[in-house]
């Protein structure tokens, strides 16, 4: 791992409290940035993104996807854990927590707010940052592709009808645009660049041709996610500033959500007999939100400065050093796990 990698939890909080800073002192630029926007998708944030997860689509190589099958296990487990699981737990504890833990301290309308956006987050899985994540732990990048595949399939038929019952309002107007026109930015667009950048390299350099490239790339990874992580906060700043106790009483229901995914999808990696390399993305992709998404969403249906918009940002907040977390135990544990 290089500097980037080895210290990105430091990164990521400095970039917080630069976020932070910035939005409290230059409110109108983030005001003007956040309003570039196409179907409630920030253009801005998506450029970031697409260079986080460019160099993660490069690695792809086709010609191994034929063998995913091999491993069904792994995918079955994720299909699991991300749509029979972990939207209704996340449901489920925001309920708990902010109509009968939190209830004296926060009132029921901003309560239903936050329970909203902890939903949105449990019903969108990872799809960019799970490269990222990924890679961290020396995943099949192939393996990972096909998870994250499968899951925007699975995310356009149930995404509305899941958050809607969850929601307990029938006549919820999900953007559907928001939900096609991030998938195509966050996913399709990069994996064609990437596929085609590799094939050029391929025929012009061959395979050390590729794995020049990729090293000379790979910083730029985590400088999207920390561009990122700089945007989000900065559009919440005066929120996060102003009342910091809901902060913390949001935060604290998804750290249990997240490190509970993990550790439910870790013991069922192990009792399935996983290869590191497909356990790995597997847990992960499941304990990890497609947090642009939600932010998108939660911003389109109750607003930017909503409780939901804010519970899909300390989404961010919390999950960024928890998975960081996560990558490090997983790292540690490999050697325990079945070898490919």
């Amino acid at each position: 791992m290089g500097i980037f990698e080895r210290y990105l939890s430091v990164w990521v909080s400095l970039c917080i409290m630069i976020g932070v800073g910035l939005g409290l002192l230059q409110p109108e630029a983030f005001q003007a940035i956040a309003n570039l926007e196409v179907a409630h998708v920030n253009i801005l944030v998506a450029v970031f993104i697409w260079v986080m997860i460019y160099p993660m689509m490069l690695q792809i190589d086709f010609s191994a996807v034929k063998d995913i099958g091999k491993n069904s296990q792994g995918l079955l487990l994720t299909i699991v854990i991300n749509w029979l699981i972990k939207p209704f737990t996340m449901a489920a504890l925001g309920w708990l927590f902010f109509n009968v833990l939190f209830a004296e301290w926060v009132d029921p309308s901003s309560a239903q707010e936050y329970i909203a956006g902890m939903i949105l987050l449990g019903v969108a899985p990872c799809t960019a940052m799970v490269f990222v994540w990924s890679q961290l732990t020396k995943g099949d990048p192939n393996y990972t592709l096909v998870q994250v595949s499968v899951n925007d399939v699975i995310m356009i038929f149930a995404f509305a009808p899941i958050s809607a019952f969850l929601l307990g309002v029938s006549d919820i107007q999900v953007p559907w645009q928001t939900l096609l026109v991030s998938v195509l930015l966050y996913v399709l667009l990069p994996l064609i660049a990437g596929v085609l950048t590799r094939q050029w390299l391929n025929k012009r350099r061959g395979e050390q041709g590729i794995n020049q490239f990729l090293a000379k790339l790979k910083p730029w990874s985590v400088i999207g996610l920390l561009a990122t992580v700089v945007l989000l906060f900065g559009f919440q700043a005066n929120t996060i500033v102003s009342d910091p106790q809901i902060i913390v009483l949001i935060a604290i229901p998804l750290l249990l959500q997240t490190y509970g995914i993990f550790y439910l999808a870790y013991i069922a990696a192990k009792r399935l007999k996983l290869p590191h390399n497909i356990a790995a993305p597997a847990c992960l992709i499941g304990t990890s939100n497609f947090f642009e998404l939600a932010v998108a969403v939660a911003i389109s249906l109750f607003g930017l400065h909503s409780g939901a918009a804010l519970a899909t940002v300390v989404g961010v907040l919390v999950e960024v050093p928890v998975m960081l977390s996560l990558v490090a135990f997983l790292n540690r544990k490999a050697n325990s796990m079945p070898t490919q």
